[in-house]
């Protein structure tokens, strides 16, 4: 019998590298997830075309899937590099093209930083999400140095202090997931 999943993270990847730390490590903690949650990697960014506000009456099918994704999910996990001290632009128009919609309205989100050095971007990038209201979990919100360690998805899942800290975000946006968080998103 096949396993029923009830809850969908999605994972948002700031960087369109092939090989991108942020989407190996975003792999990672698709593979870990328990039983009935499943972290789907959001893989059309690089298609949504520049935000412009007078195509958002009909906007093109990148962006129509995008609004689907955030809507059908349950919680968010960002992972983004740091761009001369901000955070890149494929996050910026993910986010722009979803903030007349509400998409993040009290959604929980969790904001990813993968590279030791970087610090700007993860901050700024949680003030964005504070206003546009979604649910910014601080606790789920982490560093996860990797950087430079050249691990793969397997080799993130097996070094015991990485997994840690993604079962850590895991279980975090789960319990707010679960407790109901701010607002019934039926009502949003």
């Amino acid at each position: 019998m096949p396993l029923t999943i009830t809850t969908t993270l999605l994972g948002l990847c700031g960087s369109l590298r092939q090989r991108s730390i942020n989407a190996t490590l975003l792999r990672a903690l698709s593979t870990i997830p328990p039983p009935g949650v499943a972290v789907a990697i959001h893989e059309g960014l690089g298609e949504l075309p520049l935000f412009n506000p007078d195509r958002e009456s009909d906007p093109p099918a990148a962006v129509r899937s995008h609004w689907s994704a955030l809507e059908r999910c349950d919680g968010v996990i960002i992972a983004s590099p740091e761009y001369a001290h901000g955070y890149t632009a494929v996050i910026k128009n993910a986010l722009d093209w979803a903030v007349g919609r509400g998409s993040f309205v009290n959604k929980p989100v969790a904001v990813l930083n993968t590279a030791p050095r970087s610090r700007v971007a993860a901050t700024t990038l949680k003030e964005v999400l504070r206003t546009i209201d979604a649910c910014l979990l601080e606790e789920a919100s982490l560093d996860i140095p990797i950087l430079g360690r050249g691990l793969n998805e397997s080799g993130l899942v097996g070094d015991v202090e990485i997994r840690s800290r993604m079962e850590t975000v895991l279980a975090t946006l789960l319990r707010q997931i679960r407790s109901g968080y701010a607002v019934d998103r039926a009502q949003v």
